[in-house]
């Protein structure tokens, strides 16, 4: 089920960079990871795969590695217990470092240089190599949308879904997207907040989502307040004090990871108060402690949404699970969505025992009617080709707060049940 404006969110984060991109080169997984045991016997040729990632990307060493991480250890407790059909999963992956040309060259280094069956978390910034994996026909099964590229191309499949044609021409339908309320109707609902705030750069990007988000919000019924930080000289206590002012319930942005922090910290330091301060899926993670430490009254009132289970919510088996296997490694929303996309590919694999290992049955598998949930951790996700872009959708949330000494809260209840049929706004990546 797409996140609203998910696109947009991310085109945001790329353009927000204040650095130059790195030409993307080619890793060992050793640089990355300790490898997985020695391979299987008596099952046939190893079954490749890759995986592309921004790890050396201007927005920071750890910012993009979450789904590759997931993905690793899955694969690698694939391995332990024999592999598929006896047939190890051999990874390579590839760091573009954030740029599209690194991007293409990892793209031509995997899929025809190693010949990958498949690419899996996919996390790049600029996917330039995209319109190449689809031309190749090679799935690319469980990518995070940074971009709209897996609304865009057959045979790329995003790890929140898609209802668009995907041929090729253009993003969604003739250049247009689409993005649900459901969010801002789940803290109009549950919360009851009925003033938000929209805190945006005096940038184009960044003024660009934030009016998006503002649109969004208003169709929901708040009442809202916009602000706008200086880019190169922020100010961020003024505008925190007229968030005091204003008597605001919940704070959504579009500003960076940095900038989040500095707004948090003012936020504090002017005695302001507020339901909610929302976070996305990318800052959904362990790091609120350290990336927060000056602001304890804000990071206690950080909220996160997104479409799977809460990584924290050690109760459920398959999180559990998720959890035992990272061994250590740093533990995100991001790395459990990498950790479900290994399981959809191995899943598809799976179910190719009778015909063979092909890429057009893996992708049968997940073009499949049902949705795909990978045991729970994913809302149900499917592939529908639509050929107009729908104006309700019925969708589900996953909700979770921020709580010092308890980390991440899941809150709402199930997710699968935490859902509203809510409009679906058009917009343009």
């Amino acid at each position: 089920m797409p996140r609203p404006y998910r696109a947009a969110e991310t085109l945001l984060l790329a353009a927000l960079l204040v650095c130059g991109a790195a030409c993307g080169s080619r890793l060992p997984e050793s640089d990355f990871t300790s490898r997985p045991p020695a391979p299987t016997t008596g099952g046939g040729e190893p079954i490749r795969v890759g995986i592309i990632t921004g790890a050396t990307s201007p927005v920071g060493g750890e910012a993009l590695t979450g789904p590759r991480d997931g993905a690793l250890a899955y694969f690698a407790a694939v391995n332990a217990r024999g592999g598929v059909d006896g047939r190890r999963v051999e990874v390579t992956t590839c760091d573009d470092g954030g740029s599209g040309v690194g991007n293409d060259a990892c793209v031509r280094d995997l899929v025809d240089g190693e010949r990958v069956l498949a690419l899996v978390a996919t996390t790049a910034l600029d996917y330039a190599g995209a319109a190449r994996v689809s031309r190749a026909g090679v799935p690319d099964i469980g990518g995070q949308p940074l971009g709209p590229a897996y609304d865009t191309y057959p045979h790329l499949y995003g790890i929140y879904g898609s209802s668009a044609p995907r041929t090729g021409a253009a993003p969604g339908w003739d250049g247009v997207l689409t993005g649900g309320t459901e969010v801002y109707r789940w803290f109009r609902r549950e919360l009851g907040a009925r003033t938000a705030a929209v805190v945006a750069y005096n940038q184009a990007a960044s003024a660009s989502y934030a009016r998006l988000v503002t649109e969004g919000l208003r169709a929901e019924g708040y009442r809202v307040v916009t602000e706008q930080v200086d880019f190169a000289l922020p100010n961020y206590r003024a505008v925190a004090a007229d968030l005091r002012e204003q008597d605001v319930d919940v704070v959504f942005d579009a500003l960076d990871a940095h900038g989040n922090a500095r707004l948090c910290a003012a936020m504090d330091a002017v005695g302001v108060t507020v339901t909610a301060k929302v976070t996305n899926v990318q800052n959904w993670n362990q790091d609120v402690p350290r990336d927060y430490k000056d602001a304890p009254r804000c990071r206690n009132a950080l909220w996160a949404t997104g479409s799977s289970r809460n990584h924290d919510d050690a109760t459920h088996p398959a999180v559990r699970e998720f959890r035992d296997a990272m061994k250590g490694r740093p533990l995100s929303q991001w790395a459990l969505e990498g950790w479900a996309a290994a399981m959809w590919f191995t899943d598809a694999a799976r179910s190719c025992t009778k015909e063979g290992l092909t890429r057009a049955c893996l992708e049968r598998f997940v073009n499949r009617p049902e949705p795909y949930t990978a045991r729970g951790l994913l809302l149900p996700v499917r592939f529908e080709r639509l050929p107009d872009p729908p104006k309700t959708r019925h969708t589900c949330l996953s909700v979770a707060r921020w709580q010092d000494g308890r980390g991440w809260v899941t809150r709402g209840g199930d997710m699968a049940h935490n859902c509203a049929t809510v409009p679906q706004l058009p917009y343009r990546p």
